[in-house]
């Protein structure tokens, strides 16, 4: 959440981050006027709990007749003060609802607009002429089940659309890249972590995934437990309601999970192979730091994802999102885009985004620096999603003869195998 402070001082910087995102522009004036009923409210029932204490004090060293008085105007006192203390929780609960709904202010050179309103900022590699090679690129899937890598048909069986098995070369391949994303994490001073993939709602919500994502989010009604769409929320969570010392930070970890999402919306979009499913598994960089630090951290994690696609020999783009398409707990995103041949053009594979101090606030995960305690700044950054990156893989690096070339950061993973080949084979 934003710091109540800010909205208070400058109410047209949050009414232009609104509608920046697109979102409800009245929501920071019922929220203002919500912050105003808990503020006087509160100042009220202090008065009167001031006013019983002192009332409290004289009615022992009253005369009996002032003391019958006094009792009668005790027990009005008791009934206001009760009232006060209602009307106080309500007005609370009513803030604290209406602030859970507000997104993070956007960063001021976030471009504005929708999906496509993106800046490009960087452009790496080299896209492959394959008519020039003298063969027209196949899609992922037709590979994937050459190699005996991608089986939907089962999956689509067994557990419906946009599910999917990994089987022989397949398998083994997304365990070459999560060991090798790890090592790169690893290696750059993250601590690697396996998170729980079922957290509590409080943990979803102190993201800000029960907002403009909840449709997207897994629930299990009976236990009230979520299926996480990212490490990113267990990972948040890790520290929740902790203080951590400011000479400790940055404190980076690197989460391993599986990941579910529900796609609500997505009908008709990439219903082919593995690019877009409900279960995946995925390598995700979240980071503490201060406040100060943050900014300096997201181009940490952009150059982290850039070295891991630049190693796995893709052509790829980085782009600044546009502030309509961020997520509520983002106030800047940079995406990374893969090239994907048969689909002529760049699709999203890894994204970092600085959070500041508003998952921090929602879960009171704060900094110690001296006597002074403030919330600290968090920030994600997705390494690995495992399918999308196979599918540029495969078809970036695919042969005429069907067969994929192995990105040698990789071979090490791969008993040294250099190219994965068809079954037929």
């Amino acid at each position: 959440m934003i710091d109540l402070r800010l909205l208070r001082e400058d109410p047209d910087r949050v009414r232009a981050s609104q509608r920046a995102r697109g979102e409800d522009v009245a929501l920071v004036d019922s929220l203002l006027s919500a912050d105003e009923r808990r503020r006087s409210s509160g100042v009220r029932f202090d008065e009167l709990r001031s006013e019983q204490k002192a009332l409290g004090k004289l009615i022992p060293k009253a005369s009996p007749d002032e003391r019958a008085e006094l009792l009668k105007k005790a027990e009005q006192l008791k009934a206001d003060v009760k009232a006060a203390d209602v009307e106080q929780h309500e007005a609370d609960e009513e803030a604290k609802r209406l602030l859970l709904q507000l997104g993070n202010l956007v960063h001021p050179d976030v471009p504005v607009g929708g999906e496509e309103d993106f800046v490009v900022l960087e452009t790496h590699g080299t896209i492959r002429d394959f008519g020039a090679e003298g063969f027209e690129p196949k899609d992922h899937l037709e590979l994937g089940e050459a190699l005996g890598a991608i089986d939907v048909e089962r999956g689509a069986k067994v557990s419906g659309s946009r599910f999917y098995y990994l089987t022989g070369v397949g398998a083994l391949l997304e365990l070459a890249l999560v060991n090798a994303a790890i090592a790169q994490a690893t290696e750059a001073g993250f601590t690697p972590m396996l998170t729980p993939a079922l957290v509590r709602p409080r943990a979803m919500e102190g993201t800000g995934f029960l907002g403009q994502a909840a449709e997207n989010v897994y629930h299990l009604e009976k236990d009230d437990y979520y299926l996480v769409g990212t490490s990113e929320v267990p990972l948040a969570a890790y520290h929740m309601d902790e203080i951590l010392d400011a000479d400790k930070l940055p404190l980076r970890y690197a989460g391993f999970s599986p990941c579910f999402r529900r796609e609500a919306g997505t009908y008709g979009k990439d219903t082919r192979g593995i690019f877009r499913v409900h279960q995946f598994d995925k390598v995700e960089m979240f980071s503490y730091v201060a406040p100060e630090d943050a900014e300096n951290e997201h181009k940490r994690l952009l150059d982290w994802e850039k070295q891991w696609l630049t190693g796995l020999e893709l052509p790829f783009q980085v782009i600044d999102v546009a502030s309509g398409d961020l997520g509520a707990s983002a106030s800047r995103k940079f995406d990374c885009e893969a090239w994907i041949p048969t689909q002529g053009k760049y699709r999203e594979l890894t994204s970092a985004s600085n959070c500041d101090g508003f998952q921090a606030r929602r879960l009171s995960v704060r900094m110690r620096d001296g006597k002074k305690v403030q919330p600290l700044a968090t920030l994600n950054g997705t390494l690995c999603a495992v399918p999308r990156t196979i599918v540029a893989i495969l078809e970036n690096h695919q042969l005429a003869d069907g067969s994929v070339r192995v990105p040698e950061v990789l071979r090490p993973y791969l008993g040294g195998r250099e190219v994965l080949e068809p079954i037929s084979k």
